[in-house]
């Protein structure tokens, strides 16, 4: 089985091919559709659609599996009136996932973690979590490596081990005969 994750970041393609172990696991590197910092569920869940349909169109494959961060609150959307924000609006990481063959779809999410307050802020101030996380660690490409998940949780949970839950949640369709 042949299957593309719609990213040139390694870390994605390595949370597909844990969920499929038996299979060739490609990185087709194509456009989400989406900001660079997808904002909400909705559009973190289209960003992954849209990967994982768009990686069909690019090569001959079983599977295209599409894999998108976010941030995301639970509840109220991020208050724009500058009061602070209850838990439910707290910003968190969130990611979502989705497989298709071209006909069945699967989509889930991985675990949502909450940003740190100051982290929070830069982000609803229109920066992306990425550059944020270089800076706020004072390293480079944080996204391609530990990510943020691994850094909130010290290491606890890899950006690769949150990414791949979101894969396999949304490969449940095509793991399972209970679909």
């Amino acid at each position: 089985m042949r299957i593309a994750v719609g990213s040139g970041n390694p870390v994605k393609r390595e949370a597909t091919a844990r969920v499929f172990a038996d299979a060739a696991v490609v990185a087709e590197p194509v456009p989400s559709g989406v900001a660079e910092q997808p904002i909400g569920h909705d559009e973190t869940r289209t960003g992954a659609r849209n990967r994982a349909a768009a990686t069909l169109r690019a090569g001959e494959y079983d599977l295209g599996v599409g894999i998108e961060g976010g941030v995301a609150t639970f509840g109220a959307e991020a208050r724009e009136d500058g009061r602070k924000a209850t838990d439910s609006e707290a910003p968190y990481l969130v990611m979502w996932a989705a497989v298709t063959d071209g006909d069945r779809w699967g989509v889930g999410a991985g675990p949502s973690l909450p940003l740190p307050p100051s982290i929070g802020a830069r982000i609803r101030g229109g920066e992306e979590l990425g550059p944020v996380m270089d800076d706020v660690l004072d390293e480079s490409n944080v996204a391609r490596n530990r990510g943020a998940a691994g850094a909130f949780s010290e290491g606890k949970l890899t950006r690769t081990d949150a990414l791949a839950a979101a894969v396999t949640a949304a490969a449940a369709p095509f793991l399972s005969d209970l679909y």
